[in-house]
């Protein structure tokens, strides 16, 4: 039943602005320049047409909502009542023989769902274990950062894989690592953005690939029930999901438990390891910043026991991938639809129209980042990132990342044990860093450092006592 609520949001404007149509090549339209940097075609059209504009891309018409304005909207009662995101995963749902997941779901349902994940996927979860995520680091560390040249995002891929599985499961299944990237490569570019053409789904890597990470799932659904069966569910992301499926089934039902128990990987792994694979190269690149790192991580792994205000303290660290995220967003920007009729800016969207919303457009703006394409990580102590709409690094509104807050003390703990422990470089002073768009935007994994032996050793820290004073 529509409410009154949902049908009066926002009046619509008595002359609605004309949205104009950004210009293209014949037949492709906008396709190669926003596959080329998404980032930087949403800023040049915000620039040149205003907040609001329609452009085509893959043969198809979209209207873009961009700027600050839209950063500031998505979380206003507007958008939450008038934007929904069924539409861009339901072939990734289908796909997956699943009835829903978590991005592609809104209202109550979504709200149960984000309650049921809230708590595994905060940084509470890590409460009194800095003591094995830096133990694990120093496993990935040994295993994949040998001396000589280290591809830097798979490195990052397995240490993300490793500290994700060793916290959820017990479990770090680091032989489905590359299935996994190639499945989100594949689902991302086919299903959810449509930037390929749907015959490759059937292609023979992806088919490979998504078997491997459907056993995967399975072995963990299998492992849970039996957890169920014992009593012995644990208490963090996975154990709350399925306690959640055996307290409501219709919310969290059987068909969706591959999917959502094997999420956190897929969320993960590009994404967490784009950004701290862009805040090394910010890092080792920029003047001053190598030195101001170091010292901070070296005091940091001074002390016998690290805890969770100890990693939120690294401030310099923090700004360095606060900055990271910013020149490197991974999400450039969101998909959604639109439930009715859309007042933004003077301008009307349609009922039922797809657009996308480019929340990361004041990234680049010099309005709100000064020199914006310097990396400054004394920009957070001047506060730029906290101005209205202006930064939006894990996107916006009711969709916006779930596990943020845990993301922050993971990449906080894994540049600075990083650098205390590597001598790291880039290959060559001159280098300048290359970027991949797919399956999300970031460095690409041909992006190499050069590793020269070990800064200090790997010492073991203290187990926190949980309730001791820091």
């Amino acid at each position: 039943m529509t409410t009154q609520s949902q049908v009066s949001v926002q009046p619509k404007p008595t002359s609605p602005k004309v949205i104009p149509n950004v210009g293209g090549l014949p037949i492709i339209g906008n396709t190669l320049e926003m596959a080329k940097d998404p980032a930087a075609f949403f800023v040049r059209c915000y620039r040149d047409y205003g907040p609001v504009y329609r452009v085509n891309v893959f043969g198809q018409k979209r209207i873009v909502i961009a700027g600050p304005e839209a950063g500031k909207f998505m979380n206003s009662k507007a958008a939450r009542l008038g934007l929904r995101s069924k539409e861009f995963w339901q072939d990734f749902v289908d796909h997956h023989g699943a009835s829903k997941t978590l991005t592609g779901i809104d209202g109550e349902q979504h709200q149960k769902m984000r309650a049921i994940m809230r708590d595994g996927f905060s940084r509470g979860a890590m409460a009194g274990r800095y003591h094995e995520l830096t133990d694990i680091i120093d496993i990935s560390l040994e295993r994949d950062w040998n001396d000589g040249e280290v591809p830097v995002v798979e490195a990052f891929q397995y240490m993300i894989v490793q500290l994700l599985g060793e916290v959820m499961t017990g479990n770090a299944p680091l032989e489905y690592v590359r299935d996994i990237r190639v499945n989100i490569l594949y689902i991302l570019n086919v299903l959810v953005t449509k930037q390929w053409p749907g015959f490759m789904i059937h292609m023979p890597e992806f088919k490979r690939a998504s078997a491997r990470v459907d056993e995967l799932g399975q072995q963990m659904v299998d492992e849970f029930f039996t957890h169920a069966e014992a009593g012995t569910l644990p208490k963090n992301l996975l154990g709350d999901v399925m306690r959640g499926h055996l307290d409501d089934p219709d919310l969290i039902q059987k068909r969706d438990l591959k999917l959502v128990l094997t999420g956190p990987y897929v969320a993960g792994l590009d994404t967490v390891a784009n950004s701290l694979a862009a805040a090394v190269y910010g890092i080792l690149k920029t003047p001053g910043v190598l030195e101001k790192v170091q010292a901070e991580a070296d005091a940091l792994f001074a002390k016998d026991i690290v805890t969770e205000r100890d990693v939120l303290g690294l401030n310099y660290i923090q700004n360095c991938l606060k900055e990271a995220m910013r020149l490197w967003p991974i999400a450039v920007a969101q998909m959604r639809t639109t439930n009715h009729d859309l007042e933004f800016e003077g301008f009307v969207v349609p009922k039922d129209e797809t657009i996308f919303i480019g929340t990361s457009v004041p990234h680049f703006m010099e309005e709100y980042f000064p020199d914006p394409m310097k990396f400054d990580p004394d920009r957070a102590d001047r506060r730029e990132h906290l101005q209205p709409g202006a930064y939006a690094p894990f996107g916006r509104g009711t969709h916006s990342c779930l596990g943020q807050s845990l993301a922050e003390v993971l990449m906080g703990i894994c540049i600075a044990r990083l650098f205390h422990r590597l001598n790291i470089s880039l290959e060559s002073t001159e280098y300048v860093l290359k970027t991949k768009t797919a399956p999300t935007p970031g460095p690409a994994m041909s992006f190499k450092i050069k590793v020269d032996g070990e800064r200090n050793p790997a010492t073991s820290l203290r187990a926190e006592i949980l309730g001791e004073a820091a």
